[in-house]
């Protein structure tokens, strides 16, 4: 609500930036529940006046130029707005208000990171199992790749020829990417959907394209997978901290328990909840809580063998895809017991087989 010129001028480049389509209004909305049902509303400083009487309502910003306005208070009193915004200074918050508005704001996803060991440990594997499991069950579901170096987790899952946008395309995001928009644009395979690698070009995903795509995944809700390399960078950083939770997949061998240490003395410094998934086979007196007790964290269970799995792949079949197998069955009990905790907002339990 305005009839500042400049002002809905901003404004409606505010809205077009966060994804946003507004209704403009010049006094209260005529319609019934108009003023009541729109998910936000914005109101000049020049029409505050004109708001008085409206029904109280969360959601209602105050917006103006004039920083040093003695009335700016008493009106967003009197109007019952939340906020007092002064722009350009507040643009950027703004504009994350908008979309978060426009794409409802819920529970984010529960967000889960797997990250191999030592090389060759699996990770990549169970990512994808993990993935297609919580699909499977009906959840929101999105596997980002964060591994440029893997070979692109679209190759597990048989889509490496799917249409939709992969890493490169998002390698140049730095303010707000919408979830609906990066859901949409994204392969779906299994019914997820999926952000790998390309196949040509080596890309650096700078750290704020990767804070920016991993913030809008767990915008959408359900539950995000991301696949991890060894080594921790800027940008990797960056997804470590937007993770709930994160597996370390260990085989059952002494320098495996070495190298994985490495790892997780890296991780660590950037995400405390670090869990143990083990893998079989294990050296001679070694067992799955020996590697955990020898890691020093939690175990979740021990990720089992499935043979005829490379087979399956060749197939163009996923990791788990199967839901009678051993590996699907591991995965279904984790986001059972996962999912179960987080509708209690309690912590993500381990102890799983």
């Amino acid at each position: 609500m305005t009839e500042d010129v400049e002002l809905l001028d901003d404004l409606l480049r505010l809205c077009a930036a966060a994804g946003a389509e507004p209704e403009v209004h010049h006094t209260l909305p005529d319609r019934r529940g108009g003023w009541e049902e729109a998910p936000m509303v914005l109101v000049g400083d020049d029409a505050a006046a004109r708001c008085r009487g409206a029904a109280r309502r969360r959601g209602v910003v105050l917006v103006g130029r004039d920083q040093d306005s003695p009335d700016v208070w008493r009106q967003a009193v009197e109007i019952g707005a939340e906020y007092v915004l002064r722009l350009p200074d507040s643009e950027g918050w703004l504009v994350d208000q908008i979309a978060n508005a426009a794409e409802g704001v819920g529970r984010p996803a529960l967000t889960v990171g797997v990250i191999g060991g030592r090389g060759g440990a699996g990770a990549s594997t169970l990512a994808c199992a993990l993935a297609v499991a919580a699909a499977r069950a009906g959840q929101r579901t999105m596997l980002i790749d964060g591994d440029p170096l893997g070979g692109g987790i679209d190759v597990l899952l048989g889509g490496e020829r799917a249409e939709g946008m992969r890493w490169p395309d998002f390698a140049h995001s730095q303010g707000r990417v919408g979830g609906g928009a990066l859901e949409e644009s994204l392969p779906s395979l299994h019914g997820l959907r999926v952000l790998s690698w390309g196949r040509d070009d080596w890309v650096v995903i700078p750290p704020p394209a990767m804070r920016s795509v991993l913030a809008a995944a767990r915008r959408l809700g359900g539950v995000v997978v991301v696949d991890l390399p060894r080594r921790v960078d800027e940008a990797v950083a960056e997804a470590l901290a937007q993770l709930d939770l994160g597996l370390v997949v260990v085989p059952g061998e002494l320098r495996a328990v070495a190298a994985a240490k490495r790892v997780v003395s890296m991780a660590g410094m950037v995400l405390d909840d670090l869990r143990v998934v083990a893998r079989g086979p294990y050296a001679s007196g070694l067992d799955e809580q020996w590697v955990a007790d020898a890691m020093g964290l939690p175990l979740v269970g021990e990720v089992p063998l499935e043979r005829g799995l490379l087979d399956e792949q060749g197939r163009g079949e996923p990791p788990g895809g199967s839901a009678r197998g051993p590996l699907a069955r591991f995965c279904t009990a984790f986001w059972e017991q996962a999912l179960a905790q987080e509708d209690a907002k309690g912590p993500v339990a381990g102890g799983l087989s």
